[in-house]
């Protein structure tokens, strides 16, 4: 049917729409940061907020945000080389709470406020972990790597509040494919509602 759209077009749209999201939130907060805090030893990054959104709605295809999102805080900030591997890849360990989201049931995730904040929380963390071991490989000492989880504390309750906010939003925290289908019998049953009358 003519205006349609199919669930490989919805979800590039999607991933577009989040990308830019946080290209333009990610840029902004570190330029902010720059100019107004520069002498602060902590930061505040969006990143882990938008992956742990797109984590829900498509998987494994989060990991395109969680890179993006490294990528821009290292041009935001000015970084060497070495920085974006330790953004970049780092970021990628975040991929690691998909078994937390199938563990528990996408749907589970969702309504549990609780098990939504834990996603988030673990997002985060596993994001710093993997900053963490990459700058250890990379020659980093222990407690320039330990920095990751300290400088990035403030990260974490943003991520938080902000999970707490987005999943309250119909649809915006949800597994996508179960967001069409259900919005689709919603659609059949007003439908069929409108008919009998």
């Amino acid at each position: 049917m003519k205006g349609q759209r199919t669930i490989r077009q919805y979800r590039a749209m999607d991933l577009a729409m989040f990308a830019v999201m946080l290209a333009v939130f990610e840029s902004l907060v570190v330029v902010a940061a720059r100019r107004w805090f520069p002498n602060e030893p902590y930061t505040v990054s969006v990143t882990p907020a938008i992956t742990a959104i797109v984590l829900m709605r498509w998987g494994p295809w989060a990991g395109l945000h969680a890179a993006l999102g490294g990528a821009v805080f290292c041009l935001a900030s000015g970084a060497r080389a070495t920085h974006y591997a330790v953004y970049v890849l780092g970021n990628l360990l975040s991929l690691a709470s998909l078994w937390l989201i199938r563990a528990l049931t996408p749907e589970g995730v969702r309504t549990s406020v609780m098990k939504s904040l834990l996603l988030a929380a673990l997002v985060t963390l596993s994001m710093q972990l993997g900053r963490a071991l990459v700058s250890l490989v990379t020659g980093a000492s222990l407690p320039a790597a330990l920095g990751f989880f300290t400088t990035d504390a403030i990260t974490l309750l943003f991520t938080l509040v902000l999970i707490w906010i987005v999943r309250r939003l119909d649809g915006m925290f949800e597994e996508q494919n179960h967001y069409l289908q259900r919005l689709h019998r919603q659609e059949e049953e007003e439908r069929g509602g409108f008919y009998e009358r």
